[in-house]
């Protein structure tokens, strides 16, 4: 079964308070997106600026997508924040080196770990990584902005990720809507992170609630 995740990239503190308010009323899991100004053009709020409720007060899960060039320099407010998730670029400084350290460190506060992949990375450059890791992200739109066309030339990713990992969820994140959720699943994609196509939509739950109907009926 694929998953919907509605997704939240901003740098206003309110329009974040507004969206994780609207999205906790109906999806399962939920996506945030923080972004530095280096790894990727654009500044959202930062780790020191994000929250949402207690794992005993919510019924969602959460994710940290976190597109970020030093994710080392930001590990104690993660741990503090305490997600369901957390998702590194492979692309961020020595990865090779700092990722599995970080992962490690994650997972002994009951942590799950990703890795994302940019267009130009390929699966097998990061084979090691991706053996290690509960998820692999597929980013097929434009990094640290919602609202972007999907590269669905990416989607070719998924058979190799599952080669190297055969339990790894796949996700994908960039430009998912209606017009292209079913052929983004069929790939073999088991979590679609969503953004403008929920978040800018009249009526967010109405525009999950569809976008979860035509995945389920696959």
């Amino acid at each position: 079964m694929t998953i919907i995740a509605p997704t939240i990239t901003t740098n206003d503190p309110a329009v974040y308070a507004r969206r994780l308010e609207d999205f906790l009323t109906f999806a399962p899991r939920i996506q945030i997106d923080i972004t530095d100004g280096r790894f990727a053009p654009s500044q959202t709020i930062n780790l020191n600026q994000v929250y949402w409720p207690p794992a005993d007060k919510r019924e969602c899960k959460i994710d940290l997508h976190l597109m970020l060039q030093r994710p080392i320099d930001w590990l104690d407010q993660i741990v503090a924040l305490m997600p369901d998730k957390v998702i590194l670029h492979a692309e961020s400084d020595d990865a090779a080196n700092m990722l599995p350290r970080i992962f490690a460190h994650l997972r002994r506060f009951g942590m799950a770990v990703g890795v994302a992949l940019l267009p130009a990375t390929q699966p097998e450059s990061v084979a090691e990584i991706i053996a290690d890791v509960d998820s692999v992200l597929i980013f097929g739109g434009h990094l640290g902005y919602q609202g972007g066309a999907a590269d669905l030339t990416q989607l070719d990713k998924a058979a190799k990720i599952r080669q190297i990992n055969p339990s790894v969820v796949i996700e994908w994140d960039g430009g998912a809507n209606l017009d292209n959720v079913k052929q983004i699943a069929t790939a073999g994609v088991t979590q679609i992170n969503v953004g403008s196509a929920i978040s800018s939509a009249a009526d967010p739950a109405a525009a999950y609630r569809e976008l979860v109907w035509v995945v389920e009926s696959l």
